[in-house]
């Protein structure tokens, strides 16, 4: 057996070579002959926010008339929070409208995406952005990527404080390179002496992702994040965070070294501890993460195979302090709150359902021109949720009515007729534009709802809060092995399903069958169904159920002492 060590992967070189994310991209932004960049500033744009892609619906008949594929990029915005000012939400509509496809899209990181921008207009988009006090830095590539908080807490006094830490540890994580400032914004270069205390030359291994949440809701699904602080309150205060480590949800499909994984909470800490432990949970994924592999690369492969106590005191030791014990909290659920709610400040907060977060206007449906209109006198602000959904937050009490009616007049009241299992439901955009998917998802979810109320209208359980997702592929965008009905696709009209989530994000489900099409996932879980309905205890999710009831195995739920049940 070979000692030679493994060899690092491409974007390990092309990171090297970058000069901190420079590459090539500035001359493949004006290179006339191609609509796409040169192969290694496909992997250095995702830093700057965006994915080069192409529409797949169309990529044979191109191919067959000689064509390059169509290819157009994705910019994502960083957005701690998901808040933004309703001058940013009408700057992001009008972007959508110029640039874009028409329409703007909510993810499941509380940030906006656009879609079909060809590259001629990138730099352009990225500007605008830019002079809404917005920017694409970090929403992708191998850094923390944006930063989630609970939109709308049960306790509003608190909102504010929490939010606050969201963008400091935004910032606190953003990459010092000026390369963004210099490709996008036209910035003088730097002459030299540039460095990145937290992320080295290289960056990371993989992906890194942090949410902060505030119990009772776990809507940010905390334990699926790489670094969670939950927040903890004594008397309407933050007192501090217990800090969760080593969620991830990505896998690939028959590579056993890959899974989703859990968070483990690790100690509390008080909040002026709270950069210093962000910036050393990066460290240590940077320093002990897998750079030979990416499907193998992100901080959960280090907590899961040198373990939770070596990391703590790893952790510890580059701090220079100890933890201390975590606290006593609960999580209820993890969705979101619809329709409105009032704060202690007697402000109003009203959260809309939007299917996979997609704000477009259909027929019948003018999404996008509805929440224009709002947004033209909305004194408040906006906040996206972490399940693609949207609150409209600080309504004063005489601008509701005017709110309501423009809900109504647009079709964006859904909210009050869907059934729980349509407002819960997530999925990520899958086909046609991202090129790892596998399977239809985004497409496909409203048909694939519709077939499963049926199911649940037949056994009297169409008020059952069911929890569904669908993915296009393994890689887990929109966090389905949390659900307790998750689909992730395999292959064309194909998926795995998954079976046994609970509705507080604090356990995985397992695989119940593979590969099957519509037909077999709706005929195994008839007569699931049928024996929920017929079996069920008082309160109990169909998650629950089908654990409790030995359908699928019981996976161990991320509840660690001292933590309430």
């Amino acid at each position: 057996m070979s000692n030679q060590p493994k060899p690092l992967t491409e974007v390990e070189h092309i990171k090297t070579q970058s000069r901190l994310l420079r590459g090539t991209l500035a001359e493949s932004l004006v290179d006339p002959v191609t609509g796409s960049i040169a192969t290694p500033d496909t992997s250095l744009i995702k830093f700057h926010g965006s994915y080069q892609q192409d529409d797949r619906d169309i990529r044979e008949e191109r191919r067959q008339q000689k064509l390059e594929p169509a290819y157009s990029f994705m910019l994502r915005t960083r957005l701690p929070g998901g808040v933004c000012t309703p001058a940013q939400w009408l700057a992001m509509d009008a972007l959508a409208t110029e640039f874009a496809n028409n329409t703007l899209r909510i993810t499941t990181r509380q940030a906006f995406q656009l879609h079909g921008v060809i590259k001629d207009d990138l730099k352009p988009t990225i500007a605008r952005i830019n002079a809404a006090l917005m920017d694409t830095l970090a929403a992708c590539g191998d850094v923390n990527r944006n930063v989630l908080c609970n939109p709308n807490p049960v306790d509003s006094r608190v909102h504010e404080t929490v939010y606050q830490w969201a963008v400091r540890i935004s910032e606190h994580l953003l990459p010092k390179t000026r390369a963004y400032f210099e490709v996008w914004l036209d910035e003088e270069k730097v002459a030299g002496g540039e460095e990145e205390p937290i992320y080295g030359a290289t960056y990371l291994p993989r992906k890194f992702k942090t949410a902060v949440a505030v119990p009772p809701l776990n809507d940010v699904d905390v334990f699926a994040q790489d670094l969670g602080f939950i927040a903890i309150l004594e008397g309407g205060e933050l007192v501090g965070f217990n800090v969760s480590v080593g969620g991830g949800m990505g896998a690939t499909h028959g590579d056993a070294a890959t899974y989703p994984r859990l968070a483990d909470v690790v100690g509390f800490i008080p909040p002026e501890h709270t950069l210093a432990v962000a910036a050393e949970v990066v460290k240590i994924h940077r320093d002990f993460g897998d750079r030979t592999s990416r499907k193998h690369a992100r901080l959960k492969y280090v907590l899961e195979e040198r373990g939770v106590p070596w990391f703590t005191a790893e952790l510890e030791r580059r701090l220079g302090f100890a933890l201390q014990p975590a606290r006593p909290f609960a999580f209820e659920h993890n969705g979101d709150r619809f329709g409105w709610t009032e704060g202690h400040d007697g402000k109003w907060h009203l959260t809309l359902h939007l299917d996979s977060g997609r704000v477009a206007d259909r027929p019948g449906a003018q999404h996008l021109t509805g929440l224009r209109e709002i947004a033209r006198f909305h004194q408040g602000d906006f906040r996206l949720t972490a399940n693609q959904n949207l609150v409209i937050a600080n309504v004063g009490s005489e601008a509701k009515d005017a709110i309501d009616a423009l809900v109504a007049r647009y079709a964006l009241d859904g909210f009050r007729s869907a059934s729980p299992l349509r407002k819960n439901a997530l999925a990520c955009v899958a086909l046609p534009t991202c090129g790892l998917a596998m399977a239809e998802a985004e497409r496909y979810l409203p048909e694939f709802v519709g077939k499963v109320e049926a199911r649940l209208v037949a056994h009297g359980l169409l008020d059952a809060n069911l929890l569904l997702r669908i993915t296009g592929c393994p890689n887990g965008c929109a966090r389905p092995y949390l659900a307790e009905v998750g689909l992730v696709g395999k292959a064309p009209g194909r998926y795995n399903l998954h079976l046994g989530g609970d509705a507080r994000g604090q356990r995985m489900n397992r695989l119940y069958r593979e590969n099957i099409d519509e037909e077999g996932i709706l005929g195994a879980l008839e007569p699931l169904f049928a024996a929920y309905a017929r079996e069920r205890t008082p309160g109990e999710g169909f998650g629950d159920y089908v654990t409790r009831a030995g359908h699928v195995p019981a996976a161990p739920a991320k509840v660690t002492p001292p933590q309430a049940a």
